[in-house]
Formats: C-alpha cells, sequence, structure tokens
C-alpha cells in the first residue's frame, strides 16, 4: 500500500508538473502497477487509474500513447475511458491497435470512430474479430474501397440488410467487390440475386484488367444463366426450403390470400414473398425473383393482373428496393403507373409472361 500511495503522490506532482517527459515515465509505472493488480481491482479503483492515467496519456507525444495503448491490450479489464480515448484518437499510430484489437471496446465508440475518423482508422476497425452490423452500416457506407473490400472479407463481419444492399450497389462499380461478396457464405439470396444481375457491365470492365487470374473467375460467373444460378442458390438454401413449405401450407389451407403476401412482404420475408406471388400469378418462381430484384415494372402488372390494392404492392416495391427503401419519388411513380395501369391489359401482359415461360421450358 505504501509504494501505491508513492506513486498517487508522484503522478498528482507529475500532473502538476510541466516535463512532458516525466509524466511518459510515470504513465508507464501506473501502467505497470494496474496491469499488476487488475484482477484485484474494485470498479471505484478502476475510475482512479482511468481518472489519472487519462489525464497523463493526454499531455504526452503519440510514440508514448501508442506503446502505452499496446499495454493495455491484454488487461480484460482495463480502464473504459483510457481506451475511449485511444481509440478515438486522431493519429493512427495510437488508435490502430486499439481499434482492431482491444476487446473492451463497444459498440457506440467503434461507431462513433467509424462517423468521424480517417480511413486508416475505419480499415483498423473493418479488420476486429467480430463486427456488428451498426459498426459495419458505417463502414460499407462512408469507408473506401480498401475499407469495404476488408470488411466484406473479415468472416466475424455481420451484415445488416442495409449494409447488404449498400454492398451490392458498390458492386456494380467494384468487380473486385463483387467477387468478394461471391465468396462469402451467407448472403441473403435476394442480395446475391440482385449482385449477379448487376454485375455484367462492371464486372466485364473489371475483366479486362484484371490479374492473377480473377478474370477466369469472372468470365466463369457471367457465363452463368441468371436461371441457373437462381435454382442453384435455392436448391441449397434451407431458408428457402422452409419458405416454400409455410407458403404451400397456407395455399393448401385457403389461407393464401392479399392479406398473407401483404403480410410477407412487410416483413421483409423475401423467399415468401416471391413463393406467394409465383402462386397467386400461377407463374414459375425464377420469373417472379428476378421482377422482385430487378424490375418494378413487372411488380406492377403481376400486381395489377391479380387484383392486388396499393398499399400490397409498395410493401413489395419496399421489399424489392432493400432496407431503406425506395425513395418517395420513386413510389410516388410507381403509384402514378401503377393507377393508370388497366387490369385488362395487365392480364394480357400476365398471360404472355406464362407462354413465354412455358415455351422457354419447353426448349429446354
Amino acid at each position: 500500500m505504501l509504494s501505491r500511495q508513492s506513486l498517487i503522490d508522484d503522478l498528482e506532482a507529475a500532473i502538476a508538473n510541466g516535463e512532458i517527459g516525466r509524466r511518459a515515465q510515470t504513465l508507464r509505472r501506473v501502467a505497470d502497477l494496474f496491469a499488476s493488480g487488475s484482477a484485484q481491482y474494485t470498479d471505484e479503483q478502476i475510475a482512479l487509474f482511468d481518472d489519472v492515467m487519462g489525464r497523463l496519456a493526454s499531455e504526452i507525444e503519440s510514440s508514448a500513447r501508442a506503446a502505452f495503448g499496446r499495454s493495455l491490450l491484454t488487461i480484460p479489464n482495463a480502464p473504459p475511458g483510457v481506451i475511449r480515448a485511444l481509440a478515438l484518437d486522431d493519429a493512427i499510430e495510437v488508435a490502430g491497435a486499439i481499434l482492431s484489437g482491444a476487446e473492451q471496446l463497444d459498440d457506440d465508440t467503434l461507431v462513433a470512430g467509424a462517423r468521424t475518423k480517417s480511413q486508416d482508422h475505419l480499415l483498423a476497425i473493418a479488420g476486429r474479430r467480430t463486427l456488428a452490423e451498426a459498426v459495419t452500416d458505417v463502414l460499407v457506407e462512408r469507408g473506401n474501397q480498401q475499407v469495404a473490400h476488408c470488411a466484406v472479407s473479415n468472416p466475424g463481419a455481420k451484415f445488416s440488410e442495409f449494409g447488404y444492399s449498400t454492398l451490392v450497389k458498390r458492386s456494380a462499380g467494384d468487380g473486385e467487390l463483387a467477387l468478394r461478396m461471391w465468396a462469402r457464405p451467407g448472403i441473403p439470396r435476394q442480395h446475391l440475386l440482385k449482385l449477379f444481375a448487376d454485375a455484367s457491365e462492371s464486372v466485364q470492365r473489371k475483366l479486362e484488367a484484371a490479374d492473377h487470374g480473377k478474370a477466369d473467375v469472372v468470365r466463369d460467373l457471367l457465363l452463368r444463366a441468371a436461371d441457373q444460378v437462381q435454382a442453384q442458390t435455392r436448391d441449397t438454401s434451407a431458408a428457402y426450403v422452409a419458405a416454400q413449405s409455410r407458403v404451400r401450407a397456407l395455399h393448401e389451407a385457403g389461407k393464401l390470400d392479399e392479406s398473407a403476401l401483404r403480410a410477407f412482404a412487410q416483413s421483409g420475408a423475401f423467399d415468401e414473398t416471391a413463393i406467394a406471388l409465383s402462386i397467386m400469378c400461377d407463374l414459375p418462381i425464377a420469373p417472379v425473383e428476378r421482377a422482385i430484384v430487378q424490375w418494378p415494372e413487372q411488380i406492377l402488372v403481376l400486381a395489377k393482373s391479380i387484383g392486388l390494392a396499393w398499399d400490397t404492392v409498395k410493401a413489395i416495391l419496399l421489399l424489392q428496393a432493400g432496407t431503406k427503401g425506395s425513395s418517395t419519388h420513386e413510389i410516388n411513380q410507381c403509384f402514378a403507373r401503377f393507377t393508370k395501369l388497366q387490369p385488362q391489359t395487365a392480364r394480357k401482359v400476365l398471360q404472355f409472361y406464362r407462354l413465354r415461360e412455358r415455351s422457354g421450358m419447353a426448349s429446354n
């Protein structure tokens, strides 16, 4: 206890003293002291260390702060205020190791860093062992190409619907990102299909400049027909099989109606929505999935042909657009076209779709 009291006295003297070198030396001593007894310290004692360390660290040069931060990485209960301050330090040499390796950091701190700091800071965050959806939402929206690539390649990163939707949009101009997404397991099927639907031109441009074997991979992806990709992803998707069972059970019980379809779309259930619309329109699942992913005009036709109300159509369009939905302007445009579309015209177009699909199946 005497040595600790002596140290506290030294700390107070160092804080009052203007000599930066002495403060750095004292900070190293207090860090060693904290590490030696961290498991036994109470919350009150940790708060004391937090306060003193924070005041000392704010007054030393960045290289000393960086070394100090690295010394705290292996301490599970390192003072939280100090850890947060180091993580949000403008100097990447200080913040980098903390952002990428400190398990003590909470998601709020990571989000704050991702929103306000440099791309190097974002890259350090993207390489963490695990990443929550709230963090990757900011990384994929604000991060540069390197950050996006790192986040997508991180097996411990989780992505929200918004995150996947944003990455798919970015992939349209980034063939490498498209390939990294394609290699990532667990991407929801609607985003995988959208990735393929939008990839052709951008990946062709990437193919021309690709090296290290990437060209062959891209060429192989481009040669896969959309229907074959859809069939493959359906066949290997346990979620799709479960959705198909649920919707068919509703249909057989006479309960598959517009209300059920609207509920599926409003809840973000892509597979259930596509399967239900397929049954209600008497169309194969593949063209219905493509319509939901790519072509709002076809959704308007299908909906009008079977007498769906606008609220249901809007729910399907918002599902098609991804988490954030279409803009108000785009939705209003769709509403105007849907209102003008005559049911008789829509039914004729639907009949054409049916004939075209049956002709295609007969020729295969």
